[in-house]
């Protein structure tokens, strides 16, 4: 199977909204969400790149956003377009998020893609998305790109759930260094601050934040399902005033960089990008 097959795989068992909607999802959601309002303006147009089932695209149009999703999952699509309401400003575009030829330069205040860049596993595949995202985002615009961060996964999964062993046999893992190799089959590609500034620092962009979209919330989720309202509050409160902690945030399972496109030329980026394999 080719990498867009194991995604097809993967998505069409797999129930996004519900893991957003636990607890400890709900920590990355309300997060996610807090920074993207941050930057809501009355007649934004917003496109969503990678978007799921819909549960951001959908909160945005539902609360009077105009927006343009993207998504490369067939099942995923059905799902969003089920539970469209009547009326509601969003559209829905079967795709993958290295070629965007189907919209224009320069035509969206805010880009949000929260999921693409967890399952492209080459430099050319990242920064076709980046690039892609960047370009159809009017300069001034704010673009917000989710990551899936290694050292978490290496502490939940290698040590927690025991599997230490099993992912250095398989070389997933340096075991001096512990830097980790994915691959498509793997679904998911892991990542380090300074890659995530690498990939970032070759485009006309200035940073706004750079986010523990989730904190601790992965490693304790019995803990965080076994909290009552009031201290589940207080938890939320508590990660929103830490999130952007630079000695917290690697232990994060999501990160979110927020940047702002600067303002540019036209012809810095053309339109259409390298498609995904």
């Amino acid at each position: 199977m080719n990498a867009q097959d194991y995604l097809r795989e993967y998505y069409s068992n797999y129930d996004e909204d519900g893991r957003l909607m636990t607890r400890y999802g709900r920590v990355e959601y309300e997060t996610t969400m807090r920074y993207i309002r941050k930057y809501l303006q009355p007649g934004m147009k917003i496109i969503e790149i990678g978007a799921g089932t819909g549960r951001y695209s959908h909160a945005l149009a539902q609360a009077g956003w105009s927006v343009d999703a993207l998504e490369l999952v067939a099942h995923n699509i059905e799902q969003f377009k089920a539970r469209t309401a009547e009326g509601e400003p969003v559209t829905i575009t079967q795709g993958n998020a290295c070629d965007l030829s189907a919209f224009p330069d320069d035509t969206y205040d805010m880009a949000l893609l929260l999921g693409p860049m967890y399952h492209l596993f080459t430099e050319e595949e990242k920064h076709a998305a980046l690039r892609e995202a960047i370009r159809v985002t009017k300069p001034g615009g704010v673009i917000f790109a989710a990551y899936c961060m290694g050292d978490a996964s290496i502490l939940s999964y290698g040590f927690i759930r025991g599997k230490i062993h099993e992912i250095i046999e398989k070389q997933m893992l340096n075991p001096e260094t512990f830097e980790t190799f994915s691959h498509p089959w793997d679904l998911f590609e892991l990542y380090r601050k300074e890659d995530i500034d690498a990939l970032r620092s070759r485009y006309p962009v200035t940073q706004l934040h750079f986010v523990a979209s989730d904190g601790y919330a992965n490693h304790m989720r019995d803990t965080v399902s076994a909290m009552d309202d009031a201290a589940f509050d207080i938890y939320l409160r508590y990660h929103f005033a830490t999130c952007e902690r630079p000695d917290l945030i690697g232990y994060s399972h999501h990160t979110l960089d927020v940047f702002r496109k600067n303002p540019i030329l036209h012809s810095s980026f053309s339109q259409g990008g390298t498609s995904c394999p």
